[in-house]
């Protein structure tokens, strides 16, 4: 199984392959948008590697995470991950398959865990934050963090992993990222087709909470035509042009396809753990 470093290096790793992507929309190496740039990401990443692989229990290292991110670059960067990529790091450390280990993991989430979750959420204080009627993050919490992100399931695709065992992420990221890259020599084509696989899937939980559901259903529509666009094509490079458009128009209209990139980096970060342990 990894050790702290190698979990540690496992995550700057995905968080940094997910940034050489063109992800439309959201920040990457060709482009910066919504006052981020690459490097706000990057730095983000190394400050909250070391949190995220412990020790600790989830909701512990979810606010060591943030805690290092918000110190080093100022804004929310990466609460998603972070809430992703904890309970990875620590199913990882565990002997055995990653998602047994992921489902006794988030099984033994207890009220501390949510108590340090909902300080870590409300310092990222991530945009379109609204009250919830119940189990609001601003209130100390009364359940335990699993319960609560039960609750939040139907409205956030985030909360609804730790409500379905990261179902998500190992139904539709991972085989669509091992099947890409067989496809292409360049990774950075099957970090996209991740990216626009989760998009097409369901309307995006970031642009749903800023912008509405007709804005992110119009999204997600456009995202299931590229990626099946990306799918027939053996030379992806000549939708560049296209994507990059895609990229301003949505830059242009403050959309942000923020929770697709999160679960892309989360797939990439199980995909490393994975491997990790294969190589064992």
């Amino acid at each position: 199984m990894p050790n702290q470093s190698q979990i540690a290096a496992a995550f700057i790793a995905a968080c940094r392959d997910e940034l050489f992507a063109l992800k439309p929309g959201n920040v990457h190496v060709f482009s910066g948008g919504h006052g981020m740039e690459a490097a706000d990401f990057i730095r983000s990443a190394e400050v909250a590697a070391e949190a995220i692989a412990g020790p600790g229990r989830v909701g512990e290292r979810i606010l060591a995470a943030v805690e290092a991110t918000r110190a080093a670059v100022g804004q929310n960067t990466n609460l998603g991950i972070i809430l992703l990529c904890a309970p990875l790091a620590v199913a990882a450390e565990r002997q055995g398959d990653l998602r047994h280990n992921l489902a006794a993991v988030l099984a033994e989430l207890d009220l501390a865990d949510a108590d340090a979750a909902f300080r870590a959420i409300t310092l990222a204080s991530p945009g379109g934050l609204g009250e919830a009627a119940r189990h609001d993050v601003r209130a100390p919490a009364r359940v335990t963090l699993l319960a609560a992100m039960q609750e939040a399931a139907e409205r956030d695709q985030i909360a609804a992993q730790y409500a379905n065992n990261y179902a998500d992420i190992f139904a539709v990221g991972l085989p669509t990222l091992h099947r890409a890259k067989t496809r292409w020599a360049e990774p950075e084509w099957a970090i996209l087709a991740v990216y626009l696989a989760f998009l097409a899937a369901f309307p995006d939980s970031h642009i749903l909470r800023k912008s509405g559901l007709e804005m992110a259903q119009a999204v997600q529509r456009r995202a299931v035509a590229m990626a099946a666009r990306l799918d027939q094509t053996s030379k992806p490079e000549l939708l560049l042009p296209e994507l990059l458009s895609w990229d301003r128009e949505l830059k242009s209209a403050k959309l942000n396809p923020g929770t697709s990139a999160d679960l892309t980096v989360a797939t990439l970060f199980a995909n490393l753990l994975i491997e990790t342990q294969q190589a064992a």
